[in-house]
């Protein structure tokens, strides 16, 4: 049985984030296993992604595709949502330039929409994110609107 004690590591309810509100997370440095696991399950086999072989190439080194960029960025994002995130509704999303293996990502955040739902039950909050390298460049940019939990 589990105790009613209190849980570390809860993410922010709607009630934690005014319009305003800016963060950011921790750092991940991608790894070539990092590419080769993403390319094998979302078989995203595009030969700019799956071909180590750069010589015939205009872009050097080793490209990871956006969407592994983005899927890096929501798990940097995890523990701000962890038990209070209900959906993930839409957003747009830009990629601002190229991410390679050996790069380490974080992601800085600003709230930008906070408002209950139509029944006020829960919060809708849209955030601005910006996925940055280790020289500080915006990678990819994004605005997810997302359900949380209210307290």
């Amino acid at each position: 049985m589990i105790e009613s004690v209190p849980i570390v590591g809860r993410g922010h309810c709607y009630e934690d984030l005014a319009v305003g509100l800016r963060f950011r997370t921790h750092r991940r440095t991608i790894a070539e296993a990092d590419l080769a696991a993403f390319i094998n399950l979302t078989w995203l086999t595009e030969e700019l992604f799956a071909v180590a072989d750069d010589s015939s190439r205009a872009i050097k080194g080793r490209p990871v595709p956006g969407a592994m960029v983005y899927a890096f960025a929501e798990g940097l994002l995890l523990p701000t949502m962890q038990d209070t995130g209900l959906a993930f509704l839409n957003a747009t999303l830009d990629v601002k330039g190229p991410t390679f293996v050996g790069d380490t990502l974080h992601v800085e955040c600003e709230v930008i929409e906070a408002r209950l739902s139509s029944k006020g039950e829960r919060g809708l909050v849209r955030f601005a994110n910006e996925v940055k390298n280790q020289r500080g460049e915006v990678v990819l940019a994004y605005n997810p609107l997302r359900m949380l939990k209210r307290k």
